[in-house]
């Protein structure tokens, strides 16, 4: 049986309506794959509190978590990924990348241009939805 890791995403948006994108490394799994930051819950560990402190360990910034945006299940090959992509404010610095390739500030509507992981790729639609 597969192990189920639940993964938690920012949705971090600035003034200019654009959303922070990162692209996984050649050291990481999936590389050269676009992603929502984020990172895995600890175990008991609250979504909210989990987002905030992957992005200050990832990133160097200080983020504030708001609300649930949108959940989804993906199966890959070893392991099944429980997805919690959550809207949050960037509250203190500017996201820096260590373990990412690149990080970018894309608008809404260019995001299905960049060849995003599969488990991102709902959360991804469902952003655009909610420009129509």
């Amino acid at each position: 049986m597969k192990e189920t890791v639940q993964v938690v995403a920012a949705i971090i948006e600035n003034k200019h309506h654009e959303i922070l994108c990162a692209l996984r490394s050649q050291h990481m799994s999936l590389p050269n794959m676009w992603e929502l930051p984020g990172g895995k819950v600890k175990d008991k560990e609250n979504l909210f509190t989990a987002l905030e402190r992957e992005l200050y360990e990832e990133m160097s910034c200080r983020i504030q978590a708001q609300e649930v945006f949108y959940e989804n299940v993906h199966e890959y090959n070893t392991f099944i990924i429980q997805l919690i992509a959550i809207k949050a404010n960037l509250i203190q610095g500017v996201p820096q990348k260590s373990e990412h390739a690149q990080l970018i500030w894309l608008q809404r509507e260019n995001l299905i241009s960049l060849r995003w992981a599969p488990a991102d790729v709902p959360v991804v639609k469902a952003l655009m939805d909610e420009l129509k």
